[in-house]
């Protein structure tokens, strides 16, 4: 009897395969997504892979603009220990957050009013297009009203992601601290 699955010939399975198969969060070696963002107005367009593309970034992914974790430790975390990362060649911030454009806005003029932040630039993902690209959605709607970004810190060199932080449960503020990503920056 003819097995038509016997004469089909099958793709051997790579590791390339199995992770766009099974893909699990942003990977190390993964190049940033060319994923239209805004920044301070729904005007002023944004190419975090452009903005990436040379020298060494990192990229910060928050839940939400005011709310307690992500403004009172996770951002304020990277604004106090900017110097440092600068000394290890770190030039560039991104904070990354699925709000509008004015709100995100808004929140990086409150964290950054006393000290000048031209390093730390506040970026707004309102669709979630570029978060969902890193697949770092999560179902925030009891919280938020919809998807959110998970809190996380991606270190990226010349558009390539050399490390990544992710918390487990999407919120909290360990894995992701600025002390911790510091010590492996």
């Amino acid at each position: 009897m003819f097995s038509l699955a016997r004469s089909i010939p099958r793709a051997p399975l790579t590791h390339s395969v199995l992770r766009n198969s099974w893909r699990s969060y942003v990977a190390v070696g993964d190049k940033i997504p060319s994923t239209t963002v805004y920044e301070g107005s729904p005007g002023n367009e944004v190419d975090l892979a452009e903005e990436t593309a040379s020298g060494k970034s990192v990229i910060i992914g928050v839940p939400g603009a005011f709310s307690p974790g992500c403004s009172k430790s996770h951002v304020p975390g990277y604004i106090k220990n900017v110097r440092a990362f600068n000394d290890k060649g770190y030039q560039k911030f991104f904070v990354v957050a699925v709000n509008d454009a004015f709100v995100t806005k808004a929140w990086g003029d409150q964290l950054l009013e006393s000290i000048a932040g031209a390093q730390i630039r506040f970026i707004a993902d309102p669709a979630g297009s570029f978060t969902k690209e890193l697949d770092l959605l999560f179902d925030a709607s009891k919280f938020f009203g919809n998807e959110r970004s998970k809190r996380y810190a991606l270190i990226v060199e010349d558009g390539e992601i050399k490390k990544t932080f992710v918390e487990p449960d999407n919120t909290s503020v360990e894995v992701s601290a600025a002390p911790k990503v510091l010590e492996e920056a």
